[in-house]
């Protein structure tokens, strides 16, 4: 009997360490993303605005992962406070000051399966998703220390709020509301955020013309754009599978299979239906197009990877696809500039998948859905302006015409990403 329990308490040991490495790995590729988020749009703007870019989204993951330990974890997941808008504010800065973790008893008694320091790391890596975002919407214009202001409120306050109100227990959680990874919680949230900023900043001179005249601004690099797709498409299944949460049994095993398996066949419908469109729409093959489906299709397949089948979350995808053309000639139409489509991307095809939730899994209500979409874009969008506008009256969001026209390397960053394509003077 005694061979028994020791056996049963090195089995359980196991399964905790295995999901805590399963945990890191997955976020490790979440945190990959940024990588493919730098070099996405590094590609999709010019050779005079790149070093910003760069700095931007190494600067934000930075910013994002100081705040969260210093406030956001703790205010979005405040422990047994359940149901509620705002939660008690008596454990701010608490959180993961420290490095205490589970012991042995807690383990063996069931009531932890994976690290409480790896629970952080994964998440910590969706905060700098969401902001990451943002960066690119508001490309080429906007003062680089007006964005990582910008940074710090909503990675340490803005995006922990709405987070708990699904994921750590809130009242959306408790309406019944559904998010699996965060189609909603991540990236509606960063699109939100960015809507907001773009508005206020205005389009990039020479964008749109009299008449309704849209003028294209062409990106310096589409391979290192195309790169920047693969490098995201490969750290969804992180960003998907992880939220599965569990690996060590033979049901979740089977799972996260399926999650994967999910991600990838949404992300190649979005890809080749917004490819198809493109040929059909503009008589061409758009790369940035095929790029943007691509993501619209891991967007949309976010919010329930899990109960769709391999077919049905193609077609998902493949809607994802179709919208976010749609979307990103709809932005052009009313004078939204977005650089590199992703208020397209992560907000309207976040919404789509919301909303699909339904097609595919039993206990998803319409009603339900459209309320969480509705409060956590609203939330977003109101907070972030508020935002935006005071630290456009403190320090102002636009850079000066000439260093716009010259680019914000030289003015932001004082050198060049590319400084041997210089004319010579």
């Amino acid at each position: 009997m005694e061979d028994i329990t020791q056996v049963s308490g090195q089995v359980t040991q196991l399964a905790y360490a295995l999901d805590t490495f399963y945990f890191l790995v997955m976020g490790a590729l979440v945190m990959w993303m940024a990588a493919g988020f730098t070099m996405l749009e590094s590609g999709l703007v010019r050779a005079k605005n790149t070093a910003e870019i760069l700095t931007k989204n190494v600067g934000l993951y930075a910013i994002a992962c100081i705040m969260y330990m210093l406030c956001g974890y703790s205010l979005m997941y405040p422990g047994d406070y359940t149901g509620g808008v705002f939660q008690s504010l008596s454990t701010l800065g608490t959180g993961l000051l420290g490095s205490a973790d589970n012991d042995v008893a807690t383990v063996m008694a069931g009531d932890a399966y994976y690290s409480n320091l790896s629970d952080f790391f994964f998440q910590v890596v969706f905060v700098a998703t969401a902001m990451s975002i943002v960066s690119g919407a508001v490309a080429e214009r906007m003062k680089l220390w007006s964005f990582f202001l910008f940074a710090v409120v909503l990675t340490g306050f803005i995006y922990p709020v709405q987070g708990f109100w699904k994921w750590g227990g809130g009242f959306l959680n408790e309406m019944g509301f559904l998010d699996f990874a965060g189609s909603g919680v991540v990236h509606l949230c960063g699109a939100a955020a960015a809507l907001a900023g773009v508005l206020l900043l205005g389009a990039r001179k020479g964008k749109y013309g009299p008449g309704g005249q849209v003028n294209a601004i062409p990106g310096c690099n589409l391979p290192l754009a195309a790169l920047g797709t693969l490098i995201l498409w490969l750290g969804w299944f992180g960003f998907n599978g992880g939220s599965e949460l569990k690996v060590s049994d033979v049901g979740e095993a089977n799972a996260v299979a399926l999650v994967f398996v999910n991600t990838n066949m949404a992300a190649a419908g979005g890809l080749v239906f917004a490819l198809l469109l493109s040929r059909l729409w503009f008589g061409k093959a758009d790369l940035t197009m095929a790029l943007n489906g691509a993501l619209a299709g891991l967007v949309a397949i976010t919010a329930e990877p899990l109960t769709p089948t391999p077919l049905a979350a193609t077609l998902i995808g493949a809607v994802g696809g179709v919208i976010v053309i749609g979307s990103i000639v709809l932005m052009d139409k009313i004078k939204v500039d977005d650089p590199v489509g992703a208020i397209s991307v992560h907000g309207v095809v976040g919404m789509w998948g919301l909303i699909a939730v339904c097609f595919t899994n039993p206990d998803a209500k319409l009603g339900v859905q459209l309320i969480g979409l509705i409060t956590i874009f609203a939330w977003v969008f109101i907070t972030s302006g508020i935002v935006w506008y005071v630290i456009k009256l403190i320090m102002g969001l636009r850079v000066t015409e000439e260093e716009e026209y010259e680019g914000v390397d030289l003015s932001e960053c004082g050198l060049e990403a590319y400084p041997e394509f210089k004319p010579a003077d």
